[in-house]
């Protein structure tokens, strides 16, 4: 895989991520992960400290399908909107078939009645496998930089 061949990859995957989120297919949205991948998010004080507690940490695709029928069945709220906008990613490394990679990310909800309001913003530290299906997420860490997440965190981000 050419260096700008696998910058192309690494974009479509981030760039698919965020629309599967931002037009509610959760269904789809443990598929972009291994099936034993570790998904995160975790404010920056306790990443930086490398500190255990997390906001939300799911391992593998039967905790992030359980996640998701939580979200789908039992949590109830008012009906809001996503948006990422997401930075160009930073390779930070490539060995074999791991990539480990940086990408800001700002997450915009929108309630309808409502202005739309910052809900979250940090940095994904992903490390990246090439799989027969394509690139997956083998980590993804959601680093938010602020201590707190207004309300509750409902869908993944």
């Amino acid at each position: 895989m050419t260096r700008i061949s696998l910058r192309e990859d690494i974009a479509e995957l981030m760039a698919a991520y965020a629309h599967c989120l931002d037009d509610g297919e959760l269904a789809a949205w443990p598929d972009f992960f291994t099936s034993d991948a570790w998904y995160r998010v975790v404010p920056r004080e306790n990443f930086e400290r490398d500190l255990p507690l997390s906001t939300l940490s799911l391992q593998g695709h039967g905790m992030m399908r359980d996640r998701l029928y939580g979200v789908e069945s039992t949590i109830f709220h008012a009906p809001y909107y996503q948006r990422h906008i997401l930075s160009q990613t930073h390779i930070v490394s490539h060995e074999d078939d791991t990539i480990e990679a940086r990408t800001n990310y700002l997450v915009l909800r929108t309630k309808r009645d409502l202005p739309p309001e910052i809900f979250n913003t940090g940095v994904y530290h992903d490390r990246i496998v090439a799989t027969p299906q394509g690139l997956k997420f083998a980590q993804r860490f959601c680093v938010f930089d602020n201590d707190l997440i207004p309300n509750s965190l409902i869908f993944p981000i």
